[in-house]
């Protein structure tokens, strides 16, 4: 059992994403710690991809970037190793397929655990091939995030019961980034999850403003937010640890209100 649920005794969860290494390793650190500090409860770090499906123009920017300064796999399960001498709340990987295959799914999976990290988000991974890295994530103790889309309709039930950590419900088709309006009807969807599961469950994709948090947090157990922050990366550079603290802690507080 991974250290997950923590981020849910509390109540209401906020959970930022982060991709590493946007500018350089040494200010996602200090980012993290930033959130932290105002009230993020699980950290979803992204490890760069150079072809992230899932992802909208922001938060592919940050990969390129990312990428562009170096960053490799390796170099990241060395910053997390870092990390984890001062940060003790959940941490959960998001990545591709093809990056846990191509370092070995074993191999990557067993350094997980080894570093601290407690779940994987793998967008690219359909329920129904989740067997691919199932077996290794049981073994080493690691949450393989379960996604519930608006389309998932008669396979909701299924995905919940058979789900560990927490569930990531996308909010809207299409990419990651901010929306002026999210119109899924999410109540229905985390009806019949909570029907079939005691697994909290966190909303994502084009939360971006306090009031859609706040909104959100209402429907579920958790709200999760990439693109808004990791535009501030974007904007402010070696310089976006302060202003990623504040967002979060405005944020944490309409999750919380």
């Amino acid at each position: 059992m991974s250290n997950i649920k923590n981020a849910f005794k509390n109540g209401k969860a906020f959970i930022p994403f982060i991709t590493c290494g946007d500018p350089d390793l040494e200010t996602t650190a200090e980012c993290v710690r930033e959130a932290v500090k105002n009230g993020a409860d699980l950290i979803e770090l992204g490890i760069p991809f150079s072809d992230p499906t899932a992802e909208g123009p922001v938060i592919q920017g940050a990969n390129i970037r990312a990428l562009k300064g170096g960053v490799n796999t390796n170099k990241i399960f060395e910053f997390v190793r870092e990390l984890r001498k001062d940060i003790s709340i959940p941490m959960v990987f998001m990545t591709y397929a093809n990056v846990v295959f191509s370092y070995g799914a074993e191999k990557f999976i067993s350094t997980c655990q080894e570093i601290g990290i407690d779940g994987l988000v793998i967008p690219d991974i359909p329920f129904e091939e989740k067997e691919e890295f199932q077996p290794y994530c049981k073994k080493y103790g690691i949450d393989l995030i379960s996604f519930i889309a608006p389309t998932s309709e008669n396979r909701i039930a299924m995905i919940a019961k058979e789900a560990e950590g927490f569930i990531y419900i996308v909010s809207s088709l299409g990419v990651t980034g901010a929306r002026s309006e999210i119109t899924t009807d999410l109540d229905k969807i985390v009806k019949v999850v909570r029907e079939n599961t005691d697994v909290p469950c966190a909303i994502g994709f084009g939360i971006s403003t306090p009031e859609q948090a706040h909104k959100m947090a209402d429907i579920a157990d958790g709200v999760i937010i990439g693109s808004a922050v990791v535009k501030i990366l974007g904007q402010y550079g070696k310089d976006s640890p302060a202003h990623i603290g504040e967002y979060v802690g405005k944020i944490k507080q309409a999750v919380v209100g």
